[in-house]
């Protein structure tokens, strides 16, 4: 199991995204993001294979299951840094010794701006193709200037989950997270990092749309201090956060917690029918994790052979359920019963589903909703604003 980003998030995050736009609006937000970037130079065709290609991913991500047979085909062996958050993928990648990275959109625009990760040519990633689910193709995160930078691996959304025993009603709102009046205060749980202040700008989103925020990642300082007080008054109801899975599977089976922010695949592993989940209708946030190439990878033919073979159904399929995500690759559902169980499970053809949810997107001075009026707050401030928030 994967830690995303956690507080005391990397000291350098305010140098690489104080960016300034080339232009923007909103059409190109939906679609990409249009900033000023390094011209790192995209690979123009393949070569022989280097021998290797060091890989810095996720746990579960790369297995003998799968990689074994990638060696066996192409000659390029793999080896596998694990990573528990996004701050030490990104920290790893700026060493230059990896040639891969399964960034989440939490680290991507980092990585993107700080000149780290290159361009993909996607005509030699063949099966980046029709099969990968639309909602996974040049999203905000991994698509800059119309270039990709990333070519998808899975995705999921944060859901609210439940003790069905405690909370017998289906709840339809995040209210019970995180109003003060909620029936099971001190029996919530939240997510310890400063991307969290987005599941704050979601809930304000609905409930105060005064505040103006269309984008949960872009917040003016006055939305983020709203953002920020909502925190504070849900830190009063909340009985403990969490970044290590285990410890949020161990909270709700253990009886500490009621409801809270949950991944399907950690309900899952509580293997107990008694806790249910629910996207609530305000939406959520939601993470998807892409395979990212290292601007000076010394290996990257095999590289460009990863990502290829890693994006087939049967591989994506592997890796998404090993871990338990929605996998990228559609086709894989259709391949055998068991497949198609996992799809349904993680909605993973479900667009109207995903709508509703906002994927981790690295908070910028720029504005990614489209305005030019005012200036946004960025990854640094979010994390020392973050830090205020159990205080």
């Amino acid at each position: 199991m994967r830690k995303k980003l956690i507080a005391g998030a990397a000291m350098t995050a305010a140098a690489v995204l104080a960016l300034t736009a080339c232009s923007s609006g909103a059409e190109e937000a939906a679609g990409g993001l249009t900033i000023d970037v390094p011209d790192v130079p995209m690979h123009s065709e393949l070569g022989d294979f280097e021998g290797e290609v060091n890989i810095i991913a996720w746990s579960g991500f790369v297995e003998p299951a799968w990689s074994d047979q990638f060696t066996e085909d192409t000659g390029c062996v793999v080896n596998r840094r694990v990573a528990g958050t996004s701050d030490e993928m990104v920290q790893l990648m700026r060493t230059g010794d990896y040639d891969l990275v399964s960034a989440s959109g939490d680290a991507s625009l980092r990585l993107i701006a700080g000149g780290d990760v290159a361009p993909l040519n996607l005509e030699l990633i063949p099966n980046f193709g029709d099969d990968i689910v639309e909602g996974m193709k040049g999203q905000i995160y991994d698509t800059i200037n119309g270039k990709s930078y990333g070519v998808p691996i899975g995705r999921g959304a944060n859901i609210l989950q439940y003790n069905s025993e405690v909370v017998t009603e289906e709840p339809t709102s995040w209210d019970v997270a995180w109003e003060t009046d909620s029936p099971y205060a001190g029996e919530i749980i939240g997510y310890d990092a400063p991307i969290y202040i987005a599941d704050a700008a979601v809930y304000l989103m609905a409930h105060e749309p005064d505040l103006g925020i269309t984008n949960p990642y872009a917040l003016d300082e006055d939305q983020l201090a709203a953002a920020v007080d909502l925190l504070k008054q849900q830190n009063g109801i909340v009985s403990e956060y969490w970044s290590d899975p285990s410890a949020q599977i161990t909270s709700f089976a253990g009886g500490t917690t009621s409801l809270g922010t949950s991944w399907e695949v950690l309900r899952k592993l509580t293997e107990d029918e008694k806790f249910k989940s629910v996207l609530p209708e305000e939406g959520s946030t939601g993470w998807s994790d892409a395979w990212m190439l290292a601007a000076e990878s010394a290996n990257p033919n095999c590289a460009y052979a990863w990502m290829d073979y890693t994006s087939s159904p049967e591989v994506n399929g592997a890796i998404a359920m090993n871990f338990g995500m929605a996998p990228a690759n559609a086709a894989f559902c259709e391949l055998s019963d068991e497949a198609q169980e996992h799809c349904d499970y993680y909605n993973a053809t479900d667009e109207e589903y995903f709508e509703k949810v906002w994927f981790w997107t690295t908070p910028l001075e720029q504005c990614i909703d489209g305005r030019t009026d005012v200036t946004c707050t960025n990854f640094q401030q979010w994390t020392d604003a973050w830090l205020t928030v159990k205080n």
